[in-house]
């Protein structure tokens, strides 16, 4: 359903360069809150695991975290395999050296609600570049000391609106030019 809030927030999210939005945050959290009210989101509904599926790119956050903010010279990713109870966060300088190197963050995944997802992270560190049918990464176990999750609280092809467990609100937009296969590093033996 198209409505102008979407397609205020739309056209807010996609502004070059990444990060804009961050100048229009009053707008942001208006549409913010109507897309939630108007159409929120249903993760139990036939197709919405596999709408959730892909990669994401962070375009706005109401966290004053450097890593978790849109920022034109950052590609902030989100990359979410429910169909494989995985999921990971890749921060890579944005432009042709981000495929490169990158910091990530993986996490087992699992819908616990209609709108939750259930987060532990279990591997962070160095990710980098594909190198002879392998990729270099130096990923080390984390012990979080705290349950995270994820309220999915608007979720249509190109937008997810969330809710972290600190409160933060996220305004994610699909990347479709990016693929789960090339970020989401194998399982290790």
């Amino acid at each position: 359903m198209v409505t102008p809030e979407r397609e205020q927030l739309l056209s807010l999210l996609q502004e070059q360069p990444r990060g804009r939005a961050q100048r229009h945050d009053h707008i942001v959290r208006q549409a913010f809150a109507a897309l939630e009210a108007s159409r929120p989101a249903d993760l139990g509904m036939d197709g919405a695991p596999e709408l959730l599926e892909g990669v994401w790119e962070l375009r706005w956050s109401s966290s004053r975290q450097p890593y978790l903010q849109a920022a034109p010279w950052l590609e902030n990713l989100q990359v979410l395999a429910p169909s494989q109870g995985r999921a990971m966060n890749l921060l890579r300088v944005a432009g042709p050296l981000g495929p490169l190197v990158g910091i990530a963050l993986e996490a087992e995944i699992r819908i616990t609600t209609a709108q939750r997802v259930e987060v532990r992270f279990q591997r962070g560190g160095w990710l980098g570049p594909r190198l002879a049918g392998g990729r270099l990464q130096l990923l080390r176990r984390v012990t979080p000391s705290f349950p995270a999750w994820l309220d999915i609280t608007v979720l249509d092809r190109e937008l997810r609106l969330c809710r972290g467990n600190a409160g933060t609100l996220f305004a994610l937009l699909r990347r479709d030019d990016l693929q789960l296969a090339d970020l989401l590093p194998p399982l290790p033996a």
